[in-house]
């Protein structure tokens, strides 16, 4: 049984990663036909990318690939898979909702687009940063559906690099573009986690 979850715990993540780009690629080739009037991207913004893409992408997938580093596997079991696919099955929905809730205004980095508007519906009218909480739930999938001590939980610690060195940054951007209106905005919405943080 344990070797049965373990590889389509693995086979699930792969879905999951593929189904992330499916949904992301028509947002990024949209998003390079509209205007930025502007960018605060630093070099921290780049830090938290490449921590996020390489703690839940290219470490998880050398170890699917390869099964590198096999001394950190652990024995999985079937109900930790199928609340492994849960997880990444709801981060692959937010994801969805958040792109299509932010149309136009998406960027990959800290940028403010030409007719850029204040998204508060949808995932938006809970979290501030659902795109983020898709993230979380995305590397909680990942270190569930990966029997392995350091190739599961690392997409956490990639998303945390991210999220940390991002958010405050994100949300001063917001307040410099939108001012009261966003205050406002940020009074009745959590950051990451509805009702909670």
């Amino acid at each position: 049984m344990s070797i049965a979850a373990a590889t389509i715990g693995k086979i699930l993540w792969v879905l999951g990663v593929v189904g992330w780009y499916v949904i992301r690629y028509p947002f990024e080739r949209r998003a390079r036909r509209v205007r930025v009037v502007s960018g605060r991207r630093t070099a921290a913004d780049s830090l938290g990318l490449i921590a996020a893409l390489v703690g839940m992408a290219v470490l998880p997938g050398i170890y699917v690939a390869t099964g590198f580093p096999r001394q950190a596997d652990y024995p999985p079991s079937g109900w930790i898979v199928a609340l492994g696919a849960i997880a990444f099955a709801a981060a692959l929905a937010v994801f969805r909702i958040s792109h299509k809730q932010l149309g136009r205004n998406w960027s990959i980095t800290l940028e403010i687009r030409e007719k850029h508007m204040l998204v508060a519906s949808g995932p938006y009218a809970l979290v501030r940063h659902p795109m983020y909480t898709s993230f979380l739930l995305m590397a909680l999938g990942q270190a569930l559906l990966l029997p392995n001590w350091f190739a599961g939980p690392v997409g956490l610690v990639g998303f945390a690099v991210l999220f940390f060195l991002r958010v405050d940054k994100e949300e001063r951007m917001m307040l410099s573009n939108f001012g009261p209106e966003y205050r406002t905005y940020m009074e009745r919405t959590k950051r990451l986690i509805p009702y909670i943080y």
